[in-house]
């Protein structure tokens, strides 16, 4: 067959693309599903709920140190914000855990679809959709448990809520959280999906509001009219839309899937795709040659000052964080009574409380600075304390009444661990009985 001009001047197809957004996606879904599962197992990021503690990076905050915990929360609240002013809903296509495991179960459930009628061609339709979908379930339902404990972890200890588990546990309320937690999973992976995204998940408005004319978003851009209408990029499309009718759509969650599709389809015919990721609807393609800071997407002051704020947050929260102590000793007078005589000696009461906020036991061992001829009265010397634990106890301070000067005597008290590490000194006054003058 001779070869027409048409086929000689046809351009050749351009090479496949190293890593597609497909590629990237997975690859991200799989590291956040780690993520996921590591999170509450190793104190990452935890809420014990019942012993009403906060892990954040390894570390056990309690509730009274809320100065932390603001830190901690208002670093992730600007992290989300500065992700979607910078980066737009990629959160959703490339992080979100509705959107990791709703596109998972949709392609187990392909999946088995497949490898049903490949083995069992000799079914009838209808019988074979239905053996597919009692398998679907019947793999969901071990799965949903799964993840409904990996996700209740993150509110009760991993171990505890382990054996509730093993007990049936549906009377407490641990076991009645994981039994919801997981019936809604079990629903939500086979009814709800990504119908979640559009219609009860408020991210996507919040991006509205959020997103301006850097932000970035997939973008159709076709000036030369070079769209040959094969509807790839609708097929492939997660969400249903269809990309080319708008940027702004709220059902996009940006995961770039039709951006491959388009590079795919045309590149075959030697012409670059259409669809792209873009610094807004204006602005310049992604992974153009620009300045680093700008293809990083600081392209403005507000980009620069949600920066800011953000690594203010970062430092405030690293600085708390590396000046707290595992145990906390707090030390204040009992002035029920203002002073004890007996004999010769005038007695002051004094109450602590050491919470040790660490891994391991400790022991804190008191003593007395700055005041002449004083000893401390207490039932043990160091006091031992067991890790997340707060031991709690009174001692008195004696001291020969003709030692005493004036009748208020400022000192301090010494708290510092047997182990070693940074001790407190705790500013005190010592009250005495009036002196009077002899006649």
């Amino acid at each position: 067959m001779p070869v027409t001009d048409a086929a000689k001047k046809r351009a050749p197809a351009l090479p496949p693309p190293k890593l597609t957004y497909h590629r990237l996606r997975k690859l991200v879904h799989f590291g956040c599903f780690l993520g996921f599962l590591a999170l509450p197992f190793f104190d990452l990021m935890r809420f014990d709920i019942p012993r009403q503690r906060f892990y954040f990076a390894g570390y056990e905050l309690w509730i009274s140190e809320f100065a932390i915990i603001f830190f901690a929360l208002m670093f992730l609240m600007f992290l989300v914000i500065g992700s979607s002013v910078f980066y737009g809903r990629v959160y959703c296509g490339y992080m979100c855990p509705q959107m990791i495991f709703s596109e998972a179960s949709i392609t187990l459930q392909n999946r088995l679809r497949r490898w049903i009628n490949k083995h069992f061609f000799q079914w009838p339709a209808k019988q074979r959709e239905i053996a597919t979908h009692v398998v679907f379930l019947a793999v969901l339902a071990p799965v949903s448990v799964f993840l409904a404990f990996a996700f209740i972890s993150y509110f009760v200890p991993p171990r505890d809520l382990f054996s509730r588990l093993l007990a049936f546990d549906l009377h407490t309320a641990g076991g009645i959280s994981g039994a919801a937690v997981t019936l809604i999973t079990f629903l939500d992976f086979t009814l709800v999906r990504q119908r979640f995204c559009t219609t009860v998940c408020p991210y996507g408005y919040l991006q509205g509001i959020l997103g301006d004319d850097n932000t970035l978003l997939v973008h159709y851009r076709d000036e030369g009219r070079a769209c040959i209408e094969c509807k790839k990029c609708v097929r492939v499309c997660h969400m249903g839309i269809d990309i080319r009718n708008s940027p702004f759509q709220i059902e996009c969650v940006h995961c770039g899937e039709c951006i491959d599709a388009c590079v795919d389809v045309l590149g075959r015919l030697g012409k670059p795709g259409l669809i792209h990721y873009t610094w807004g609807e204006h602005g310049e393609t992604v992974g153009g040659k620009e300045p680093w800071y700008r293809r990083v997407g600081l392209r403005d002051a507000k980009r620069v000052i949600v920066l800011v704020i953000l690594l203010c947050y970062g430092s405030g929260l690293f600085v708390a964080l590396s000046m707290r102590r595992p145990v906390l000793v707090q030390i204040s007078p009992v002035r029920a009574t203002l002073y004890r005589l007996d004999g010769s000696q005038v007695y002051n009461k004094f109450h602590y409380s050491i919470a040790n906020r660490g891994h391991a036991r400790a022991a804190v061992v008191f003593s007395i600075d700055q005041l002449t001829a004083a000893h401390l009265t207490i039932a043990q010397n160091p006091v031992p304390v067991a890790e997340g634990q707060t031991v709690q106890g009174d001692f008195e301070i004696a001291r020969p009444l003709a030692a005493a000067k004036e009748e208020v005597e400022h000192f301090r008290i010494a708290a510092n661990p047997v182990a070693g590490g940074a001790g407190d000194q705790f500013p005190m006054t010592f009250l005495s009985p009036p002196q009077r003058s002899s006649q």
